[in-house]
């Protein structure tokens, strides 16, 4: 069994692309939802795109809650090391360039790619992270220099409050990440300003 055995996903190859975007669905998603996004955000890159494994009420998820914006830590730790090791060696099956992987995530996949990157920083090059909030403290603050991270975030977000938001981009702040955050008047939908800032983030992301 490789790696890769461990997810569902799908992987779209791109000709001589020099990045590939980990695309990160949320709660109830699946490996295809967000395709269309990633292809919205970079047509040049290739997508890789896993299915989370934890079931809530049916729904898939990258890791267990207790209750709304109330995570299982340890669980959180499990699975972003388990996904972080399926990414790389997805990187080696495929031969991606390892220091080019960039995460889209949104909601329960922001929340994920937001561990990986305070867990195994070593892993993402950088992430577009939409309607994320903190995952979880590390014990250990990682060192995330050189990382670039774009947060986009609902004012009127009825399940992440601007506060944690903003805690989240503190955090990877203080951990040495250039983190572009943005306040958006709307909720916890996502809306083609998200799409359109993003993209030009990722545009100036060498």
């Amino acid at each position: 069994m490789t790696a890769t055995d461990t997810f569902i996903y799908r992987f779209v190859p791109v000709e001589n692309s020099k990045r590939t975007l980990l695309v990160l669905h949320g709660t109830g998603g699946n490996e295809d939802d967000l395709l269309p996004v990633g292809r919205m955000l970079d047509p040049e890159s290739a997508l890789l795109s896993p299915r989370g494994k934890v079931l809530e009420n049916g729904a898939p998820r990258f890791f267990r809650r207790l209750r709304e914006g109330v995570f299982d830590e340890e669980d959180v730790i499990r699975r972003a090391n388990e996904l972080a090791d399926f990414v790389a060696g997805a990187v080696k099956e495929n031969g991606l360039n390892a220091s080019q992987i960039v995460a889209i995530g949104y909601s329960n996949g922001a929340n994920i790619a937001s561990a990986m990157m305070l867990l195994r920083p070593e892993i993402l090059r950088g992430a577009v992270l939409l309607r994320g909030q903190v995952p979880l403290v590390p014990e250990k603050v990682p060192d995330l220099a050189g990382k670039s991270v774009f947060l986009s975030s609902g004012k009127f977000d009825p399940i992440v409050d601007a506060e944690n938001a903003g805690q989240l981009a503190e955090m990877l702040k203080k951990a040495g990440a250039d983190v572009t955050h943005k306040l958006l008047p709307s909720g916890h939908e996502l809306t083609r300003v998200d799409i359109d800032d993003a993209r030009e983030w990722l545009s100036r992301l060498a």
